[in-house]
């Protein structure tokens, strides 16, 4: 299985490439791609250098163009895909219909990806954007058990790309509102989920109180470890019940089904983390590219330590291993 690692700076892009990375998987700085966060992307130049340096290297990179396009500016994604081809990008990872359909028309030879955002997880949906655009490969959303995934292998002809690692979304990506609910600003159109401007923490006594634009998503004891506040990964008073309604604020973690996975027909494993630095890129690609060839009984020591930089310093296999409260 190809090992697919995160960029969201030509640092970590490099980063990622020494670490041993089989592709890279980066996008624009600007709101085409679903990580607009400041700071992070890629400038025309850097996409161009990166893309070099990855060929030159044997290593493949993807271009993520995952948002969907405001009616009225489509040219902003067009320009992105004619740019992203122009630079010998080996990917585009597409979420829209309407570019995917741009893309095709325009450029047949240029390898298609579907993003996880499209949320397409079932057979009519996989075969539809096949049959309609030439994807070579979808991304699937988070939200499917292994058994799920193997039988859907089965009744498709294209490629099947999972998360392996890092933010764990439980919504079936390309659907979610709640973001936008709290904020004003959507996951699926301006490419940010709890944006950082919309983030406060307080001290309220002994708790740490986090919150994101008039919500108060979390508090946490002296003794916890704090998740970045995001609503699906609050905790909600529901009846009686005080606690996390959707899912914990922790990583997802998937060494233990690796094999399970490569049995089930996943061709290629994700590592979630644009917005994480160059040294959580090296370490997290390093950890995991060990894994993928050692034997089983090796690969818990082998990614242990990663459990540190996760968040809640927790992990948890999600729903490849479903288990319901």
């Amino acid at each position: 299985m190809e090992l697919i690692c995160p960029a969201g700076t030509p640092a970590a892009f490099r980063e990622a490439v020494e670490a041993g990375a089989d592709a890279v998987y980066c996008g624009f700085r600007d709101e085409t791609n679903a990580r607009n966060f400041p700071g992070l992307n890629f400038s025309r130049e850097e996409m161009r250098q990166a893309i070099a340096l990855a060929r030159a290297r044997g290593v493949l990179t993807f271009v993520a163009l995952n948002t969907f396009m405001r009616a009225g500016d489509e040219a902003l994604w067009y320009r992105a895909a004619d740019d992203a081809v122009a630079m010998g990008a080996d990917a585009l990872i597409l979420a829209d219909f309407g570019l995917m359909a741009y893309v095709a028309e325009k450029y047949p030879q240029q390898r298609l990806h579907v993003s996880v955002q499209a949320s397409a997880s079932n057979p009519d949906a996989i075969r539809f954007v096949v049959n309609a655009f030439g994807a070579r490969r979808v991304v699937l959303p988070r939200v499917l058990t292994v058994q799920d995934i193997a039988r859907l292998t089965r009744q498709i002809e294209c490629e099947v790309e999972v998360f392996a690692f890092g933010g764990l979304c439980v919504m079936a990506e390309g659907r979610c509102s709640l973001s936008s609910y709290a904020t004003g600003k959507s996951p699926n159109m301006n490419g940010v989920c709890s944006p950082a401007s919309h983030v406060r923490y307080r001290q309220d006594g002994d708790e740490l109180v986090s919150e994101l634009g008039a919500y108060t998503i979390n508090r946490f004891g002296p003794d916890e470890a704090s998740g970045y506040p995001t609503l699906c990964k609050g905790r909600f008073e529901i009846g009686d019940v005080h606690g996390y309604a959707f899912e914990d604020p922790v990583s997802l973690d998937v060494v233990d089904q690796i094999d399970a996975l490569r049995q089930a027909g996943v061709s290629a494993l994700k590592i979630e983390g644009r917005q994480r630095g160059k040294a959580y890129v090296a370490e997290v690609v390093s950890a995991l590219k060990r894994a993928l060839v050692a034997a089983p009984a090796e690969r818990a020591a082998l990614v242990a330590r990663l459990r540190a930089m996760s968040e809640g310093q927790r992990t948890t296999p999600g729903a490849y291993d479903k288990r319901w409260r």
